[in-house]
């Protein structure tokens, strides 16, 4: 799903305080009201796959995620929230002490759409940077960027290398077996809302 509203910063908003009180509830945050957040609009039941990604001091902390609507969006954020703090197995999990230092970033996914493509090259001149995120897809290997991810590998080539990396292949690996699909996403951060917390 995507959102088309005018409240689309204030849905945005709405969607880092479920991540942001899922992740107080499970820890345990006393001084965090997770009561003070309303939960009652319709769009928040409709179908919704996202990423939620966490920083700390300006250091990726943990990210986890969905590539397709399986559950309302509410639950996948919650759910998505809790697993980026506590079960991203590149890190130890978010303690309480952690929880003050850390920032959320929502991203909300459209749905995945194939490349038809007939070799790298041509893969790689469909790709949009900036702009999409990447499935790849080899037999068992599977790996998946965010479009955020183009800020700091800026080339179509580099980006893929390092996608077919993450799945544990070599980067100038190439099957036409290779399957991949695209997205592109709706983003909201923190520091967008709250800069003097995350950034103070």
């Amino acid at each position: 799903m995507f959102l088309h509203s005018m409240d689309y910063r204030e849905q945005g908003k709405i969607l880092l305080q479920i991540a942001r009180s899922s992740i107080a509830r499970t820890l345990q945050v006393d001084h965090f009201n997770t009561d003070a957040i309303d939960i009652s609009a319709n769009w928040l039941a409709e179908p919704g796959a996202t990423f939620i990604t966490l920083t700390q001091y300006g250091l990726l902390r943990g990210c986890i995620g969905s590539l397709q609507a399986h559950q309302a969006l509410i639950d996948n954020v919650s759910s998505n929230a809790v697993s980026a703090a506590l079960h991203d197995n590149r890190f130890s999990p978010v303690t309480i002490h952690d929880f003050d230092s850390i920032c959320l970033e929502v991203s909300l996914l459209s749905t995945l759409q194939p490349l038809t493509f007939t070799s790298e090259a041509d893969a790689l001149a469909q790709l949009r940077p900036g702009i999409d995120g990447v499935l790849m897809e080899y037999g068992v290997y599977r790996s998946t960027f965010l479009p955020q991810v183009w800020e700091r590998l800026l080339q179509p080539c580099e980006f893929l290398g390092q996608l077919k990396l993450k799945a544990g292949l070599c980067p100038d690996f190439w099957d036409d077996a290779i399957r991949l699909r695209r997205y592109t996403v709706q983003k909201w951060r923190e520091t967008d809302f709250i800069k003097e917390k995350c950034d103070g």
